[in-house]
């Protein structure tokens, strides 16, 4: 069981997870060893998920999920295997958590009045300013 949340654990026969060749630097080792690994999680038929949450890791994982409902996630930083996996673990556990956060409510902010009135004494104070240029110029002619 992957604990996710404190309300949400994944038993991991529902994940795939699939081994394969890393790629960029890393000499000899990268080319004869499957160190990458690839997760794959099926959103849509997951009986650990509600259709509440099932529709919220779609709306917001949109751009990690296939047509099929599949949650695709890598993992290639580390030199092994099994360190990639328990990186990817982390990851998962990462993206659903925040997926599955609560949104913030925007609270409106409050104008000061303070602010308002300097507001309106720089756009006098700029007024004055072209005034008084408009005045410089009709006096030179």
């Amino acid at each position: 069981m992957i604990a996710v949340t404190p309300q949400l654990s994944i038993p991991e026969q529902e994940f795939r997870f699939r081994a394969s060749r890393s790629s960029g630097p890393g000499g000899q080792n990268v080319n004869k060893v499957n160190t990458r690994v690839t997760l794959h999680f099926d959103v849509r038929r997951s009986p650990s998920l509600t259709d509440a949450q099932k529709s919220l890791i779609g709306r917001k994982l949109q751009t990690r999920i296939n047509k099929e409902g599949v949650l695709y996630l890598h993992a290639q930083r580390a030199a092994s295997q099994a360190m990639n996996r328990a990186d990817l673990v982390d990851k998962f556990c990462r993206l659903l958590r925040e997926a599955l956060a609560p949104r913030k409510i925007r609270k409106k902010a409050r104008i000061s009045q303070r602010s308002i009135e300097k507001r309106l004494e720089q756009k006098k104070q700029r007024g004055r300013v072209k005034q008084l240029r408009h005045q410089a110029l009709r006096g030179d002619d």
